[in-house]
């Protein structure tokens, strides 16, 4: 009879538990979650009272949205630098940087004279294997979007052009002078971090990184798998320019650098537990000789990664002081489709530095610390450049300093050429890239035969017909070079077989044109003999 009855109920009471279980489950994740339910309270708050009046009752009528970020920023505004809400239209183009790629055609482009000029095609993309080609005039989207002889805006051009994978666009362009239709599938389109890496010689391999994205770790391995198999022994690793980025990808190019199981770097925060970050594998350049250059602009994962090599006496640092960031932050998920990147912990070197900069004097006074180093003349005099913070010892006994960036061991002055306002507003205003651009075009055929980076830099050597033209094209953006000194053209001059490398080659050309002169490509090459 008992176990007629246990027949008849078990199943119901299974029923009744695996209910309230699952109700129990989904109170708690809407507890936890970085969704609504994680922000959310059983009553409202006082900003969100003050929001809620402003929005019902206020005499005109007001964007909320707005206030709401403007409430967010100045809450933010009294933690730390690094501490910001993004906007949800901001947060899809934060994303795409972070992973390393994006959904679109796969073409670069610049906007003369209210017209779309396609200067860039991506080898392999959607657009070259549908035959589009450097110098297309952009003249319709979608047969009824006309982008031609309007004040149109880049990113307007951007939301046309991209969209879902495997979704198609078709685009209407005019080559000589003749209007085609051109169906493009859009795909995948790569954001390199590793955006050069070639042989200088023999021996000695070059690798820049632009920054530390999703996809850095695999980009730097097969750039060290190309580099090995033409005979590298030593490496020079730029890290100039490297904003940083994903802490993770920085520590696993360290541990391909370092060995056994040495600490790469340990994080902490008052509400974030310590956590070691060491090797775990044997990595593929342990023994070669390595050179890494920085400059004021490498922070963040730049400086993990830097200050790692430096304090296990691996690598020589080269340049000047980094910009000083040694702060980490966790990305949370809004309600609103925005997202707060919140500092949670701080990072440290092997030996214990914590190399971020003070900022308990507001957010103008650091933003303006880079400044500040130029007019302290820091940049240009190496015996200025030792920060105040603690000294350290590394295990081969050099000192090494925590507080405010990474100190290179060698200094590389900032070239302090003079520049005129009318070189500055060369680059201000995007006239020296364009230019080199138009000659490109107008001059195509000459370049067919040139082959390789270091043949341009051979073969294309500006001259005074050169510099007619660019004074014409300069002139009509309002600037006038007619006055500048026989030094400041010269340098012009020799500035425009890089440029044209990069036309040609885009990053990987740049760097091989523009190292050939670089002051810290000539320090390195120093260092490893």
């Amino acid at each position: 009879m008992v176990n007629k009855k246990l027949q008849v109920w078990l199943p119901l009471l299974f029923a009744v538990v695996l209910a309230i279980g699952m109700a129990l489950g989904y109170q708690l994740k809407e507890d936890t979650s970085g969704g609504e339910g994680f922000m959310s309270n059983t009553r409202n708050n006082s900003l969100q009272e003050v929001l809620t009046l402003i929005e019902n009752r206020y005499v005109d009528s007001v964007s909320v949205d707005s206030l709401k970020e403007t409430a967010i920023n100045t809450m933010l505004a009294h933690l730390d630098p690094h501490s910001i809400y993004i906007p949800p239209v901001e947060i899809q183009e934060v994303n795409e940087d972070m992973q390393g790629n994006f959904m679109g055609i796969g073409v670069e482009f610049q906007i003369f004279d209210d017209t779309v000029n396609i200067v860039n095609v991506i080898p392999d993309g959607p657009s070259f294997k549908a035959g589009v080609q450097v110098g297309d005039k952009l003249i319709k989207v979608n047969d009824t979007a006309s982008v031609a002889g309007k004040h149109i805006m880049p990113d307007d051009i951007k939301k046309l052009l991209r969209g879902p994978g495997g979704s198609n666009v078709s685009v209407t362009v005019l080559r000589n002078n003749k209007q085609q239709r051109i169906k493009i599938d859009r795909g995948i389109i790569p954001l390199p971090s590793v955006d050069a890496a070639y042989m200088m010689d023999s021996v000695t391999g070059f690798i820049h990184i632009n920054k530390f994205s999703e996809t850095t770790y695999p980009e730097f391995m097969a750039a060290m798998e190309k580099l090995q198999g033409s005979g590298l022994l030593q490496l020079v690793l730029d890290l100039r320019g490297n904003g940083g980025g994903v802490l993770q990808q920085a520590v696993n190019i360290a541990d391909e650098f370092l060995d056994n199981d040495k600490m790469i770097v340990y994080t902490q925060g008052n509400k974030a537990p310590k956590i070691e970050y060491r090797c775990s594998k044997e990595g593929v350049f342990e023994t070669g000789k390595l050179v890494v250059l920085v400059d004021e602009t490498s922070a963040s994962a730049s400086e993990i990664l830097s200050g790692a090599l430096q304090d296990w006496d691996r690598a020589t640092i080269i340049g000047r002081r980094t910009f000083g960031k040694g702060l980490v932050q966790q990305q949370y998920p809004l309600s609103d489709g925005g997202a707060l990147r919140l500092t949670i912990a701080r990072y440290y070197t092997p030996i214990g530095r914590n190399i971020q900069k003070p900022y308990n004097k507001g957010l103008e006074n650091y933003e303006d610390e880079l400044m500040q180093r130029f007019h302290d003349g820091e940049v240009v005099h190496g015996d200025t450049a030792l920060p105040k913070g603690p000294a350290f010892k590394t295990k081969g006994g050099k000192t090494v300093y925590g507080g405010g960036g990474i100190t290179p061991d060698v200094f590389v002055p900032f070239d302090t050429t003079s520049q005129p306002k009318e070189i500055l507003q060369l680059y201000i205003k995007n006239t020296l890239n364009n230019f080199i651009y138009q000659y490109y075009m107008q001059n195509k055929s000459a370049f067919t035969g040139v082959k390789t980076p270091k043949q341009l830099s051979e073969a294309f050597k500006p001259g005074e017909n050169e510099w007619q033209q660019l004074n014409s094209f300069a002139t009509k953006d309002t600037i006038n070079l007619s006055h500048l000194s026989a030094l400041a053209k010269s340098e012009l001059l020799q500035k425009m077989p890089t440029l044209m490398a990069r036309q040609i080659w885009r990053a990987e050309g740049y760097y091989e044109v523009s190292n050939q002169t670089d002051p810290m490509l000539a320090k390195a090459m120093q260092a490893f003999k």
